[in-house]
């Protein structure tokens, strides 16, 4: 037992998971430090790109949010409920699914744990065109996004390969 819990591939999936945890809090971290330093301003400004600090009570792209604190603990509760499962899906995936699990794995754990630390997650990406913006997010929304990219990329791939 003790050996398959060692195995060189859950070392590999638990650092994938830690690293991109990891790079999310670090990212996250520094925005804020970088906003405190300049009082709530716009930190950085180009004509594509902003990084601005906001705080999202709710799920991705901010939908969902509440300001009943009773809907926010349900819908934290019900995230850990989906990490939970994501967990045991890479448990029994290999192979490229696997790996798009993790990533999703770790950039939930990284949205997870400011929603309980923090009551909101830091998003401060902020892609424009013109006065059109995209959803503000962070690093942990990229590596889920791409996470999810690579399953429905995966799944179409399948079904091809079956038809």
């Amino acid at each position: 037992m003790i050996k398959k819990i060692l195995s060189k591939s859950f070392i590999i999936s638990s650092l994938l998971v830690f690293s991109i945890f990891l790079l999310d809090r670090l990212s996250k971290i520094y925005v804020i430090f970088l906003d405190n330093k300049f009082f709530g301003s716009e930190i950085f400004s180009s004509k594509f790109l902003n990084i601005s600090l906001i705080l999202n009570e709710g799920i991705a792209f901010g939908l969902l949010s509440f300001n009943e604190k009773i809907f926010y603990n349900l819908l934290t509760f019900i995230i850990l409920v989906i990490i939970l499962v994501i967990f045991f899906m890479v448990l029994k995936s290999y192979g490229l699914k696997k790996y798009s699990l993790l990533m999703i794995l770790g950039g939930a754990l990284g949205n997870v744990y400011d929603r309980i630390f923090y009551g909101a997650v830091p998003d401060f990406i902020d892609f424009h065109i013109g006065n059109f913006h995209w959803f503000i997010f962070n690093v942990a929304d990229i590596f889920i996004t791409l996470g999810v990219l690579i399953m429905i990329s995966l799944e179409y791939i399948d079904s091809s390969k079956k038809n």
